[in-house]
């Protein structure tokens, strides 16, 4: 019998989620920075950052549409799995490919470490300026679709900061 996944949406903040794991919007630093990235650096504390320069040490950071894990330090999730999302150039630099990459690298990093509930952000939607509404129909098919062929991650949580976003991926769910 096929396991059944839970696919919700939440307006709140990420860093309270107690799942497996929460991916970070990260940058190809790994060094935290604004909006979500720095959120959950704070919130998790110095053991997140530590990591970090150790997989920067060994790598060299992370590229975009890549993804990391790490401890959650302090936070009330197990890991930070850390994902670089593309920055929005009008769509003609591959951002489309590059943000699914984001949700599949991540949900792929989740199953190989065991993860059954994870939550994500709006990756891009920030600073990174990928148009909201397309952000979320790229997020919720490319969780479907590799939801379709593992049955390991049982929930995903979309966490919306935003009235805007929340409404976007109420509509899509």
């Amino acid at each position: 019998m096929k396991q059944q996944h839970l696919i919700d949406v939440i307006k709140g903040d990420i860093t309270k989620i107690a799942v497996d794991a929460i991916v970070n919007a990260a940058n190809t630093s790994l060094l935290g920075g604004g909006g979500v990235d720095g959120a959950i650096h704070r919130a998790g504390g110095k053991e997140i950052l530590e990591q970090c320069v150790m997989i920067r040490n060994r790598q060299g950071g992370c590229n975009v549409g890549q993804a990391v894990i790490t401890t959650a330090g302090r936070l009330p999730a197990k890991h930070v799995i850390h994902t670089v999302g593309p920055t929005w150039n009008g769509g003609h630099n591959n951002e489309q490919a590059l943000l699914a990459a984001c949700y599949q690298n991540s949900l792929r990093l989740a199953l190989e470490n065991g993860v059954h509930s994870i939550a994500f952000p709006n990756i891009s939607t920030g600073i990174y300026r990928f148009p909201k509404k397309e952000a979320a129909e790229i997020a919720v098919k490319t969780v479907r679709t590799f939801l379709d062929e593992n049955d390991q991650i049982t929930k995903v949580l979309f966490i919306c900061y935003d009235e805007e976003n929340f409404q976007l991926y109420q509509d899509l769910l």
